[in-house]
């Protein structure tokens, strides 16, 4: 695997991971308004914390999201400039890619 390929891959995890944690936080705040007619000590200081926890998460994940939006337009932009100084390298790249993945498609049947 090259390193191309491996970044893929982790940018593919970082966004279902984001997913997963913005359904946690999501489920968390529903499950806060659910209990919000609960009474006592206990259950106010663990809905506020959870409260500055969920605040965090939101804060955090909406960072990561930002950041990796920002890679993914610096992906595209290397791949756009790289692609106009050198277009027959990359038809020869797309064909390459393209015979194999046909290679492959034909091999699977």
């Amino acid at each position: 695997m090259n390193g191309n390929s491996t970044r893929v891959q982790n940018d593919v995890s970082k966004e279902k991971l984001m997913q997963d944690l913005q359904l946690v936080v999501s489920d968390a705040e529903e499950l806060l308004k659910a209990t919000a007619g609960q009474a006592g000590d206990k259950v106010s200081a663990a809905r506020e914390r959870i409260q500055e926890s969920l605040s965090t998460a939101r804060a955090r994940l909406s960072e990561a999201q930002e950041a990796m939006l920002e890679k993914t337009k610096q992906a595209a932009r290397a791949t756009d400039e790289y692609v106009h100084e050198n277009p027959w390298r990359a038809v020869g790249i797309a064909a390459g890619v393209g015979l194999v993945v046909g290679m492959l498609i034909s091999r699977g049947r």
